[in-house]
C-alpha cells in the first residue's frame, strides 16, 4: 500500500514568527520614540502614578507615594531607555527571522519579549497597578492598555517557542 502524505508548509510557522516578532518590535520602537519625542504627556502618567494622588489616598498606604520630581523623572528616564533596549533586541530578531537564521532568533525574540513582558508585567501591572496602586486612578489607569501588550507578547512567545516543523520534499510516498 502506497500513501501520498501531503507536506505541510516548512515556512509558515517562522513566518508567523517572523511577522508577530515584527509587531511587536513596532509597537515599542514607536511606543519609545512617541515617549522621547513627546516626552512630557507620559511624564506626566509617570508623575502622577507615583505620587498615587488621584488615588483613594488610604493613610495605609500613601507612605508607597514618591513625590519626588527628581525620582518620578528618572523612573521615566529608566522605563523609556528600556523600552528602547526592548525595541533594538526585537527589531534585530526580526532581522534574524528574515536571514531564515531560526536559532538565533528564538533567542533574541524571547529576549526581547521577556523585556517587553517585565516591563508592562511587573513594571506596569505589579509596581504601577498594586505598589502604587493606580487601580485606583480614573485619570491615570494603564492596567488596560499593559494587559494588552502583556497578552500580544505573551501569544508572540508562545509562537516562537512551537516547534517549527523540519523542511519537507515537495511530495513524499511512504510504502507500508
Amino acid at each position: 500500500m502506497v500513501a501520498t502524505r501531503t507536506p505541510r508548509a516548512p515556512g509558515a510557522l517562522p513566518l508567523a514568527a517572523a511577522l508577530l516578532t515584527a509587531t511587536v518590535a513596532l509597537y515599542i520602537t514607536l511606543v519609545a520614540f512617541g515617549n522621547i519625542t513627546d516626552f512630557g504627556t507620559n511624564q506626566q502618567f509617570v508623575r502622577h502614578v507615583l505620587a498615587m494622588d488621584t488615588t483613594f489616598k488610604d493613610d495605609d498606604l500613601m507612605w508607597r507615594a514618591i513625590t519626588s520630581t527628581a525620582w518620578q523623572d528618572t523612573a521615566y528616564i529608566a522605563i523609556i531607555v528600556w523600552e528602547t533596549l526592548a525595541a533594538l533586541v526585537l527589531l534585530a530578531a526580526t532581522y534574524l527571522w528574515i536571514r531564515s537564521d531560526h536559532a538565533h532568533a528564538r533567542r533574541i525574540s524571547t529576549y526581547g519579549l521577556l523585556m517587553v513582558l517585565l516591563l508592562f508585567g511587573a513594571g506596569f501591572i505589579g509596581v504601577g497597578g498594586e505598589w502604587f496602586a493606580m487601580w485606583q486612578s480614573k485619570t491615570w489607569n494603564g492596567l488596560d492598555a499593559a494587559t494588552r501588550v502583556i497578552t500580544l507578547a505573551g501569544i508572540v512567545l508562545v509562537v516562537i517557542h512551537l516547534p517549527f516543523p523540519a523542511k519537507a520534499a515537495s511530495s513524499r510516498t511512504d510504502s507500508a
